[in-house]
């Protein structure tokens, strides 16, 4: 069994990012980041600080629009439109989830397609869908990317994902696909579960549900990837998987934190610096 350690590749991508940003600097182009965070989620309010913190690290301009949850969504949209013109940002993200009030998808496609780091556009979603050149979620892309550094190829690997989120099971469904993998997806209505997971070479599990897979549920030598993030009652972060008693049946698995966490703002960083490049 070995670990895919997310942790280490992430500090390698953001050195690159880091030097990338330097040499475009010298080009007179210095690469902006503004993010949306609407409310007071805690949770949200964490990713966005871990955010600012990597672009200061990498030398990304950064900016964050922080509104009360009660905003009018006509605010909301009227921000981004002013960000969509300003040429000093390169990349403009939205934190999830947004208040009840808020039409999510409308503010998701007020972004700017170019500008869409996070990869949540239609334009983006149908340009994965396509194979073509595109802004992906970082997540899944972040997957994509440690699979890769592993010389894990998806090509003809029996798939199982768990979670058919817009922000991660959908996208990595599709980045598979492109890949040659056979693709299984699962979600909250699939019926015996196990009977897919069992099956799958390659499982990615993203639901946020502790210990939803267990042991029994893992063929094998299985490659098993952990999305979920959770928090348990004594404080302590774990994934979806019961590390601890799947581990030993796998030949690759990642650790829950430092698997697939850091490579999500690596990625970012990756895109942003993408949109920067193209502008």
């Amino acid at each position: 069994m070995q670990i895919l350690d997310g942790k280490t590749l992430a500090a390698k991508i953001r050195q690159k990012a880091k030097d990338d940003v330097a040499s475009l600097k010298k080009q007179g182009v210095t690469p902006g980041l503004a993010v949306v965070l609407i409310g007071d989620d805690p949770a949200s309010h964490t990713y966005v600080n871990m955010k600012e913190k990597a672009c200061e690290e990498t030398g990304i301009y950064s900016i964050a629009h922080k509104m009360p949850s009660d905003i009018s969504q006509d605010k909301i949209i009227e921000t981004i439109e002013m960000m969509n013109k300003n040429q000093n940002i390169d990349g403009i993200l939205i934190q999830l989830p947004l208040p009840p009030h808020i039409d999510t998808q409308k503010v998701l496609q007020t972004v700017s397609p170019q500008k869409d780091v996070d990869g949540f556009h239609p334009f983006n979603v149908g340009n994965l869908v396509l194979g073509l050149d595109c802004f992906a979620p970082c997540t899944p892309i972040g997957v994509m990317r440690l699979l890769e550094e592993y010389d894990i190829d998806p090509k003809g690997l029996d798939t199982c994902i768990v979670g058919a989120s817009n922000i991660v099971g959908k996208p990595m469904m599709n980045l598979l696909l492109n890949k040659f993998a056979t693709v299984d997806i699962c979600h909250i209505h699939t019926k015996d579960l196990k009977s897919h997971t069992k099956r799958a070479d390659l499982l990615i599990v993203g639901v946020g549900k502790i210990n939803l897979i267990t042991e029994d549920m893992v063929k094998e030598g299985a490659i098993v990837i952990d999305i979920g993030i959770n928090k348990t009652q004594e404080g302590k972060l774990t994934g979806d998987v019961d590390f601890e008693n799947v581990a030993p049946k796998c030949s690759y698995i990642t650790p829950v934190p430092g698997g697939v966490g850091p490579m999500t703002i690596a990625m970012l960083l990756a895109n942003t610096i993408t949109a920067a490049r193209k502008r």
